[in-house]
């Protein structure tokens, strides 16, 4: 893929996103949505492979299905009530329908079994798109409908935390670790998601973060598989250290960053009345820190099964992208002693 092709369809896929973030009507929204989902058709085929070309096929069918069922809602809400405006949409059957929409094409359970299998047939680039970028549009429209089913949202939320720790247990390929990480973060951001939107957007924003240089990382080190994390201590001792970090930040260990919003939704639930539905998460979390936990231990506490017969090399080979990762690394580490701040943001 050239260079000129490749701006143009990444200039398409940040206009997309960012016409949904900046509308209020539903068919501009909806628009946002599928320019998205266009520029990401051509990135995710690119390597032209079988496997690819089926992941985006995959992603292309279900995409389609979420944009017509979005498409039908709005229609059927306009109908009904006369307006196209995405905050004054009240009636509860469209807007029931536009949160399944929604939770099929960012992959919330159980709507979420296409996503595993899209993103072991990416490349660790377009992956990490499809993790991150990709999950802001819809995300965006989920804020601002006022859902009128509670119970809808948390049962979304408990299922994703569940499905999402529980799925990633046995798997041997890291993209699907990746991808079932994904389903379980979702889940607490809807869990808490119709008390505090700013919470939310915080968690999403952390997930993000978070993420980007976990991919970056594999990325770097041509890393896929469980099995290959034993080598990679041999080949990069820096970023060896830095990966268990990164995992156990997602796992949402203390003090690392992703403990922020675990410990904060955690909180905003309690005081709402949930006790019940935080203990719940908190059970769920513990299948997901169970494998980033085995990832961490395969990376720092593991040797490799044979001995590496080449000598290291004496100079070592430029980092691209250093400052961003060094960057979304820090904070994914070192955001906890900020969570004051963070507090003061939300109320703000």
């Amino acid at each position: 893929m050239t260079v000129i092709t490749l701006t143009i369809l990444l200039f398409a896929l940040g206009i997309g996103t960012t016409l949904t973030f900046v509308s209020s009507h539903w068919l501009l929204a909806w628009m946002g949505l599928e320019i998205s989902t266009l520029a990401i058709l051509p990135l995710m085929a690119q390597h032209h492979h079988p496997r690819a070309v089926e992941a985006a096929t995959k992603y292309f069918l279900i995409q389609a299905t979420a944009a017509a069922v979005l498409l039908f809602a709005s229609t059927t809400n306009a109908w009904i009530s006369g307006h196209w405006d995405i905050q004054q949409t009240s009636h509860p059957l469209p807007l029931t329908m536009i949160t399944l929409a929604l939770a099929l094409k960012i992959g919330i359970a159980p709507l979420h079994s296409w996503q595993p299998e899209v993103l072991q047939g990416l490349g660790l680039n377009t992956g990490m798109i499809l993790a991150t970028w990709q999950k802001l549009a819809p995300f965006a429209i989920l804020t601002q409908i006022q859902t009128p089913n509670s119970t809808l949202l948390i049962t979304l939320g408990i299922t994703s935390i569940f499905i999402g720790g529980w799925g990633g247990l046995n798997q041997t390929q890291l993209r699907k670790v990746l991808a079932y990480s994904s389903i379980a973060h979702l889940g607490w951001m809807v869990l808490v998601l119709q008390y505090s939107r700013s919470l939310a957007l915080l968690a999403l924003l952390l997930y993000i973060v978070m993420t980007y240089a976990t991919f970056t990382l594999f990325n770097l080190q041509s890393v896929t598989s469980v099995k290959s994390l034993f080598a990679l201590g041999a080949k990069n001792p820096i970023l060896t250290a830095l990966l268990p970090f990164l995992l156990l930040s997602l796992a949402s260990l203390p003090p690392l960053t992703g403990f922020v919003a675990k410990l904060l939704i955690l909180k905003e639930l309690t005081k709402q009345g949930f006790a019940p539905t935080a203990a719940l998460a908190i059970l769920g979390t513990l299948l997901s820190a169970f494998f980033y936990v085995r990832l961490s231990v395969a990376t720092a506490l593991t040797l490799a099964p044979n001995t590496i017969s080449s000598t290291a090399p004496w100079r070592l080979t430029p980092i691209r992208l250093i400052m961003p990762f060094s960057i979304c690394t820090a904070l994914a580490v070192a955001l906890l002693p900020l969570t004051p701040a963070l507090l003061a943001l939300l109320t703000y």
